[in-house]
């Protein structure tokens, strides 16, 4: 689970990002800090227990800006997500400086918020199944490339990743010898059924895996998908 501490001095908007963050799966609530002093206390305590910061910037007493050198001196593993209504350049370039892993501008639609959180648990899980990274990695990772970002000459479909592609890539390069439906490839690389599903039906209307539909005895079809020999090149030029 990832540990979230929250801060923000706004009593209604920090329950309303409580209780966004208990919507998305694999989150965990840790606590609300009104104030940077209270923020600063919690991570001492907490020391690398806490994973992600839901940082806002606009407070009452404080700049939330200025937590950040205190968050790196305190722990390197705790990231940052800036949730706040600042949308100056200045603002914006010294979080990204700070390398905060995502900048949400109040007011926003939770679908949005889900996106973040769900990119962010995505490759934290990813990079810890890793030993190494490729170039496509490190390039996804310094510039923050989602849902439009170029994926050499092409363009991945709204929702997709570079670095969730090649895990799923090479997962089928390993078990290319037989058919596999979503639900095994999710929990073998321990992503979303939904998350899985978007990158399969990428790769099958790619012409690069062919799909098969099994009905069980409640009539609910299960889909089966296979990669082709001939495909394989195909594949690897997915995520090289």
């Amino acid at each position: 689970m990832i540990n979230t501490l929250i801060v923000d001095d706004d009593a209604m908007v920090a329950e309303l990002n409580k209780c966004y963050l208990n919507q998305v799966s694999g989150f965990q609530y840790h606590a609300t800090a009104s104030t940077l002093q209270q923020a600063r206390a919690l991570l001492m305590a907490a020391g690398d227990k806490i994973d992600l910061v839901l940082l806002d910037i606009y407070m009452q007493q404080d700049n939330g800006l200025d937590l950040l050198p205190t968050i790196r001196e305190i722990s390197e593993q705790t990231d940052v997500l800036i949730i706040s209504s600042a949308t100056d350049v200045g603002t914006v370039k010294k979080a990204f400086k700070y390398g905060v892993v995502d900048y949400l501008i109040k007011p926003f639609q939770f679908a949005r918020f889900e996106q973040a959180l769900v990119s962010y648990r995505e490759e934290v899980n990813l990079l810890d199944l890793r030993e190494n990274c490729a170039q496509s990695d490190i390039d996804h990772l310094i510039h923050h490339k989602s849902a439009e970002a170029d994926h050499g000459h092409k363009k991945l479909p709204k929702g997709l990743t570079v670095i969730t592609l090649r895990t799923i890539c090479e997962w089928i390069e390993q078990s290319k010898d037989r058919e596999f439906s979503t639900e095994m490839l999710a929990n073998a690389i321990t992503i979303s059924k939904v998350s899985c599903r978007k990158y399969l039906i990428y790769l099958s209307e790619s012409d690069i895996l062919t799909t098969s539909i099994f009905y069980g005895s409640m009539g609910r079809p299960v889909y089966f998908y296979r990669l082709l020999p001939e495909k394989l090149a195909a594949l690897r030029q997915c995520y090289q």
